[in-house]
């Protein structure tokens, strides 16, 4: 078993994906990665827009 291979083992156990089926495991999969996407969509965007409002300021 390689380094990738227990990566994913260590997943499937850690969140009980192991005993579902393989629908449900890309359902579940589907979303996590709707819900990352999401969090970094709107956390680039916070950033960026906290950026130019210190940056704005410094520069009055």
């Amino acid at each position: 078993m390689n380094w990738i291979q227990r990566k994913i083992y260590l997943y499937n156990v850690t969140f009980g994906l192991y005993m579902l089926d393989w629908w449900e495991r890309i359902l579940f999969n589907t979303m996590v990665v709707v819900l990352m996407w999401f969090m970094f969509y709107n956390g680039s965007r916070y950033v960026n827009d906290m950026c130019k409002r210190y940056l704005w300021q410094a520069k009055v």
